[in-house]
C-alpha cells in the first residue's frame, strides 16, 4: 500500500510541474515572416494583432518564385470584411472573409509539448515553451517564452493551406494607434 501511495504522490508532483497553458498578449504589433518552403513562399510583414476585436492589419512584403509584391491586408474578423491594398497600383479590392480567425495567443485547451532555453542557463537566456492542439481541424503548434507568454513561432497545417511557418520578432505589446485598423480611403465602404 506504501509503494502505490509513493508511486500516486510522485505522478502528482510530475504532472503539476508540467506547463499548463499561458495567457498571451491578446494585442500586439510585431514583425513577422512566414515561409511555405514547398511553394518557394517567404513573406515578411508588420503585423498589428487584436484578439481582442478580432483584427490584424499585415503590411506586407512577398517574394514568391523571385517576384516580389507589396500589400497592407485587413483581416477585420469583427465584421467579417476583408481589404488586401496593392501598394503599388493603391487598387483596393473589399471581400467577405472566408477563413476563421486563427488566434495568435495560446488556447486554453492546448497541450504542452516542451520547454527549454534559448542561450547559457547559468546567464542570460529565454525560456521557450510549445504547446501545441488543433483549431477547426487544423494542426497548430505555438512556441512561446516563458513566463510572459509572448509568442515566438506559429506553425500551423490545414488541407488548405499546407503547412505553414510564422516567426514573431520585434514585437511590442498594445496597439500604438487604433485607428490603424480602418482601411485607405481608396476602399470601398
Amino acid at each position: 500500500m506504501d509503494v502505490v501511495l509513493a508511486l500516486l504522490v510522485t505522478l502528482t508532483a510530475v504532472l503539476a510541474q508540467e506547463p499548463k497553458p499561458c495567457e498571451s498578449p491578446k494585442q500586439f504589433e510585431s514583425r513577422l515572416v512566414t515561409v511555405d518552403p514547398s511553394k518557394q513562399f517567404i513573406r515578411f510583414a508588420y503585423v498589428s494583432y487584436d484578439g481582442v476585436d478580432r483584427r490584424v492589419r499585415e503590411e506586407v512584403e512577398i517574394e514568391e518564385g523571385g517576384k516580389k509584391q507589396f500589400y497592407d491586408f485587413f483581416y477585420l474578423h469583427n465584421i467579417g470584411v476583408e481589404y488586401k491594398v496593392n501598394l503599388l497600383t493603391k487598387q483596393c479590392n473589399k471581400t467577405a472573409l472566408t477563413r476563421p480567425f486563427i488566434p495568435w495567443h495560446v488556447p486554453s485547451d492546448a497541450k504542452f509539448q516542451w520547454e527549454g532555453n534559448i542561450g547559457p542557463v547559468t546567464g542570460e537566456h529565454v525560456t521557450l515553451v510549445q504547446f501545441t492542439g488543433k483549431f477547426e481541424e487544423n494542426f497548430y503548434a505555438m512556441t512561446v517564452t516563458s513566463p510572459d507568454c509572448v509568442m515566438i513561432r506559429m506553425d500551423f497545417y490545414s488541407n488548405r493551406t499546407g503547412f505553414v511557418q510564422s516567426d514573431f520578432y520585434d514585437m511590442t505589446l498594445g496597439i500604438h494607434d487604433p485607428s490603424h485598423f480602418i482601411p485607405p480611403p481608396e476602399c470601398p465602404p
